[in-house]
């Protein structure tokens, strides 16, 4: 059993807390999803790994972060319909040549058996990169910027999706991702992630 987290965001808690407790931040401000889970924390030890994988051509170890991955988001998988990775726009997908939340997506589906849909989500401008933002510029910087591709509306309606994605910081795109998808008519967003970035909260 792992430390206390937020049943909904999977913040680690840092004392003892009840099972299904909230953090401060999602008691204030419910996100859009129904539950986070990530791999890793986003430290020390795990950035050369992430940034590698990121943006190092180390796509080979897409397979090794799935098992990481269906580890870390066993508690909802088995209710998931879809796997839906955050999308690039077009312009850094030429640059980078790959969409690592893709690969992600690619190396869980490889385990479970859960279909992946690549192109759920259209990335509708090209925002700028979020590493310096701040969490206001940050939710700015993507208000709007995702939406449900028109022709995969039939097959999002009513169903469990498991949005993927590499890192979660302060959550403003796997937010925007999850407000998309559920006016696009999923009936629940979990987010999975390889690390998330762990920051005091405020009370």
């Amino acid at each position: 059993m792992g430390p206390p987290s937020c049943a909904c965001c999977g913040y680690p808690f840092e004392f003892a807390v009840r099972e299904g407790a909230l953090c401060a931040a999602c008691m204030k401000r419910p996100p859009p999803y129904s539950s986070a889970r990530s791999a890793l924390l986003y430290d020390d030890a795990s950035r050369s790994l992430v940034l590698a994988f990121k943006h190092a051509d180390r796509t080979r170890y897409a397979d090794a972060f799935g098992h990481w991955l269906a580890r870390a988001g066993a508690e909802f998988l088995p209710q998931a319909d879809l796997l839906v990775p955050v999308p690039l726009h077009p312009w850094r997908l030429l640059r980078r040549r790959y969409n690592q939340s893709l690969l992600l997506a690619w190396g869980l589906a490889r385990l479970t058996g859960c279909p992946v849909v690549p192109d759920m989500l259209v990335r509708r401008r090209n925002t700028i990169s979020q590493g310096r933002l701040s969490r206001r510029a940050r939710e700015r910087n993507v208000r709007s910027a995702f939406k449900v591709r028109v022709g995969r509306k039939p097959i999002l309606q009513g169903k469990t999706v498991i949005l993927i994605d590499d890192v979660l910081t302060t959550g403003a795109t796997v937010e925007a991702c999850a407000r998309a998808l559920r006016a696009g008519g999923a009936a629940e967003v979990h987010v999975l992630t390889l690390a998330r970035v762990v920051r005091p909260q405020a009370g």
